[in-house]
């Protein structure tokens, strides 16, 4: 076991230092300028951070994707297909609802929607559309084709929240897709959505055990424009407090708040579990100890997690926004494409994806290419989402191109491709970019625009995060094709020339 920390430890480093040392180096020039007491704070913070991933992929590792995957491939092999849509609707309810994000979210609109009739609408979209997921693989329906109708009825929704005054609701209804998927469902419904198409799906049919997120992610979007659609009133927006903790006291209350929410968010999976146990699954108790002893490293992992990011990135990210905003624009849309570029790769949930990707496609997918290609689409879309602060202008303007490339190009790229990028899309979008890269695009905005424009103008980037990988992980697709076919051109051209050769010697 303290390898396998070992090993998890040196991956978090990689991923987390990247980050530190960006922000770190840019104190280091006339751009930025923090205090002693937040540089100190913040790199303890960041490695602190490396330990609680290492922790929680640990945790993934033995714990939550095996519990998903049983519960998926369990239920279909002992002939209860209906209580396994029955598991996955209710589950999809009662994780969502505990996600830490959804209650920031529900925060911002309670003086327009209540906040439970807000998260319990969303649950129930995330329910719903877990038991589409599973009844996909059922019936063997494509994923494009599913993508495709749910988005183009979200659009068609757009237009009557548009019409009913109340366009303010877009750019949170586009990030509650993101904020759903969160750090504690996603390797959950990932492994669900394995454990399903192992039973119930084409054994030949790699992509049948993506989508699961993708399908998930909707459900709020749709959820919320409804709420949208009915909701009257004015949308206010506060700034949170920012400021740096720097008392003992402080640091504790932190803690204990995020003890709480993580065990909240995790009690309804292990209930669900058990009670499966007890009832139908029956595993040997050396394999539900090595479960037991998973669920403590996510949870003491995910602890650590959010306290570091809650009490050094999410100040420094506010601040690192309000003074890169005073520097001329170029500055601070590069450096947001690179902080964008490098701070997926901190995010818990991508190194499960990753893990996933490898194992499925066999390789034919490497972590590196994924990597590359997720950190790409988010560098860009910070860098997409600085531009749209600067000119103030509506997130319908990206949107709704940006999916409708990413639509027209799953009928062209091979089907993986397609199911692994709205995966992708929705696991970027997690805990690090709503408690960092948020609170760096709130403080852009409030000094360039003014705390009015935040939630027209700050909100939709998770949504914007969510969104650029779908197309640079498509381009993946492409760029196989391009290669098996040049592959292919080549294999042929030697066939001719040897043919050609035979001839020669012959006459």
């Amino acid at each position: 076991m303290l390898k396998a920390l070992w090993i998890k430890f040196k991956e978090s480093a990689l991923s987390v230092l990247p980050v530190a040392l960006i922000v770190l180096l840019l104190n280091c020039t006339p751009l930025v300028n923090f205090t002693w007491a937040e540089t100190v704070i913040f790199a303890c913070s960041s490695l602190i951070l490396i330990f609680g991933i290492a922790l929680f992929n640990l945790g993934a590792d033995i714990a939550m994707t095996p519990m998903g995957e049983q519960i998926g491939s369990s239920l279909p092999k002992a002939g209860k297909f209906k209580t396994l849509l029955l598991v996955c609707f209710i589950m999809g309810i009662f994780i969502t609802i505990a996600e830490p994000d959804l209650s920031v979210l529900a925060a911002q609109v309670k003086e327009v929607i209540n906040s439970t009739a807000l998260t319990v609408a969303i649950g129930f979209g995330v329910g719903l559309f877990l038991v589409l997921s599973v009844l996909k693989i059922v019936f063997r329906v494509s994923l494009s084709k599913m993508l495709t109708f749910f988005y183009m009825l979200l659009f068609a929704l757009v237009s009557l929240v548009i019409i009913n005054g109340n366009s303010n609701f877009l750019p949170l209804a586009f990030d509650s897709g993101g904020v759903t998927t969160g750090p504690i469902t996603v390797p959950f419904i990932m492994a669900l959505g394995m454990g399903v198409s192992s039973s119930l799906g084409d054994k030949k049919d790699r992509e049948s055990s993506f989508g699961f997120i993708a399908l998930c992610s909707i459900g709020p979007i749709l959820a919320v424009m409804l709420l949208g659609i009915f909701a009257k009133g004015e949308i206010t927006y506060r700034i949170p407090d920012y400021s740096m903790a720097t008392e003992a006291s402080e640091f504790g209350i932190t803690l204990l708040h995020t003890m709480q929410e993580v065990a909240i968010a995790l009690l309804p999976i292990i209930v669900c579990f058990f009670i499966l146990q007890i009832l139908f699954m029956h595993l040997p108790k050396k394999r539900i100890l090595q479960i037991v002893i998973g669920i403590f490293y996510t949870f003491f992992g995910l602890v650590i997690f959010l306290s570091a990011v809650t009490l050094g990135f999410m100040p420094i990210g506010y601040k690192l926004g309000t003074q890169l905003a005073e520097q001329h624009s170029v500055w601070l849309v590069a450096i947001s494409f690179i902080l964008g570029f490098t701070v997926v790769l901190a995010e818990p949930a991508i190194h499960v994806l990753k893990r996933q990707v490898e194992t499925v496609t066999g390789g034919a997918v490497s972590k590196r290419s994924m990597l590359i290609a997720l950190s790409v689409g988010v560098g860009l879309s910070i860098a997409l989402s600085v531009i749209r602060v600067i000119f103030d202008f509506s997130i319908l303007y990206y949107v709704i191109p940006g999916y409708f490339i990413s639509l027209g190009l799953s009928f062209f790229v091979p089907k993986l491709y397609t199911a692994i990028a709205f995966d992708s899309g929705g696991v970027a979008s997690g805990p690090l970019t709503s408690t960092f890269i948020l609170p760096f695009i709130v403080g852009v905005c409030y000094v360039l625009q003014g705390e009015g424009a935040i939630l027209a103008d700050a909100f939709g980037l998770v949504a914007m995060v969510a969104m650029t990988p779908l197309i640079t992980i498509q381009a993946l697709g492409f760029k196989s094709i391009a290669s098996r076919k040049l592959r292919e051109r080549n294999a042929m051209k030697r066939i001719l020339d040897e043919d050609d050769e035979q001839i020669i010697r012959f006459m």
